[in-house]
């Protein structure tokens, strides 16, 4: 554990000692507690048909969130690491009830027994999956729904009142594109209070990327292009740390691949070319295209449809032509088309990697609305967590940081890129953060520091920067001094 995690934890240790004679104060600390050793929470949030519940499948790699628009998608539901499946209703008034695990056709379906979603608080799903014992996922209702109750759930969840901790440390948002509402959505988090620094722990999805450029066989080329202007568009760049586009569909396509999938396929590609590309020039006329497959029923047709897409298709037969030859080998193709990869890529670099600070930062955070709440000026405790969050190095990082993004401090562009890198912004290892090989050796790691070091040094000193900048600099000094420790 990080001596931050330890400093967190000792003055939650002092507030559970201080509020010991109020039990319901005590169980909220309990689980803040709790929350240090636990899987990092990440939501997936966005607008209403976005592909939150399909990327979600596509990162767990199993059918495990509901995708079509039934009573379910309109609940915060978590997705958690289980020995066993275990579906747990929790409702805002009453007793937790346990759902019965009903598979159909290998995805998993939830029926809420007759509770109206409006009296539902969360439904909380175990499911053993490698990829959920690091991280939480939680996928929370869209907003901009028509239903303004179903979209306030998730502004609730992720962004509750000044008595209430978010329970989420990171999000994931996603969109089809960037649209006002995007970015007012992205807005609401932004709080410019002490270790807040909210773009830090937002990355941002464009979704369903494939349907870009009609969802040509390139569409991904295009997206990704678009995703790079993103991550500087002046609307997005303070508001989270990077922008990564994904073909949800195809991800979840690719982890989930069926043998009797690539058969079809591969009859498919063995079609004539032209009569082929015809067919996929929209969903009708595949639907209908009868004579290019008579072994395929207008059924399966339409299954194929529901799992690939027409861009999935597409790419799944023009990759076997080009001479992929087993589900094996197609499957791992689509997903590292599909961006899923690189998405995983982002949240390890921005999320797993500052696991530790971003799980102390949402529990201090907790606590310290929990002494602003207090009239008696949080019994001497409000000092000791003033003192972690305005002296602990890496939430001046992360502020800092945050402030280069959104613009509130500016450095001259010949150091921002460094100042950003040394900062953490592509990664917390010291080769990364010195943009050097990850197998540099100790003595180039050390002489990379020290020069790094010196820069930084005289940058601080320099008459040409004004103050924010210089007190940015310095900042950046403690940072070469603590990659040099290390």
């Amino acid at each position: 554990m990080s001596s931050l995690t330890e400093a967190a934890r000792q003055v939650l240790r002092m507030a559970v000692y201080t509020y010991r004679d109020q039990p319901s104060t005590v169980e909220l600390l309990r689980r803040q507690l709790e929350r240090l050793d636990e899987p990092l929470r990440v939501a997936i949030a966005g607008k209403v048909k976005a592909g939150k519940s399909t990327l979600l499948n596509a990162l767990v790699g199993e059918a495990v969130a509901p995708t079509d628009a039934g009573e379910c998608t309109r609940v915060v539901t978590w997705y958690r690491d289980g020995r066993s499946p275990k579906v747990v209703l929790h409702p805002r008034d009453g007793a937790p009830t346990a759902l019965p695990v009903v598979r159909r056709d290998g995805a998993l379906e939830i029926d809420l027994g007759g509770t109206p979603a409006e009296r539902v608080d969360r439904l909380v799903v175990d499911w053993p999956a490698q990829s959920l014992r690091t991280t939480t996922l939680i996928d929370t209702p869209g907003i901009a729904s028509l239903s303004t109750d179903v979209a306030r759930r998730t502004v609730r969840f992720l962004d509750p009142d000044d008595d209430t901790p978010t329970e989420a440390d990171a999000v994931v948002y996603l969109m089809r594109h960037l649209h006002a509402a995007d970015a007012e959505f992205l807005e609401a988090f932004r709080d410019q209070g002490v270790a807040r620094a909210t773009a830090v722990n937002t990355v941002a999805v464009i979704s369903r990327a494939d349907e870009i450029g009609g969802g040509r066989v390139d569409a991904m080329l295009s997206a990704r292009a678009i995703a790079n202007r993103y991550r500087s568009e002046p609307a997005l760049r303070g508001l989270c740390q990077n922008v990564v586009a994904v073909a949800g569909l195809l991800a979840f396509t690719g982890r989930t691949l069926r043998q009797a999938e690539f058969a079809a396929l591969r009859d498919l590609a063995a079609a004539p070319r032209g009569e082929l590309e015809a067919a996929l020039l929209s969903a009708d006329r595949f639907q209908n295209a009868q004579a290019l497959l008579p072994a395929l029923s207008a059924d399966g047709r339409r299954q194929l449809l529901t799992r690939f897409g027409i861009f999935g298709i597409r790419l799944a037969t023009t990759l076997i032509r080009q001479g992929v030859k087993d589900p094996a080998a197609l499957a791992d193709e689509l997903v590292a088309r599909s961006g899923l990869d690189e998405l995983r890529r982002v949240l390890h670099i921005q999320f797993g990697e500052r696991r530790d600070v971003l799980k102390a930062r949402s529990a201090l955070l907790a606590l310290e609305r929990l002494l602003r709440a207090d009239s008696d000026d949080g019994r001497g405790l409000a000092g000791h967590v003033e003192r972690i969050l305005a002296g602990a190095h890496e939430f001046t990082e992360l502020r800092l940081l945050c402030d280069l993004r959104s613009g509130a401090v500016t450095l001259p562009r010949s150091l921002s890129t460094e100042a950003e890198r040394l900062l953490g912004d592509a990664g917390n290892a010291p080769a990364v953060r010195l943009g050097l090989p990850a197998d540099a050796h100790p003595e180039q790691l050390r002489a990379a520091a020290y020069a790094a070091l010196q820069r930084w040094q005289a940058h601080a000193e320099s008459p040409l920067l004004g103050r924010r900048a210089a007190d940015a600099c310095r900042v950046i000094v403690r940072t070469c001094e603590g990659i040099l420790t290390r």
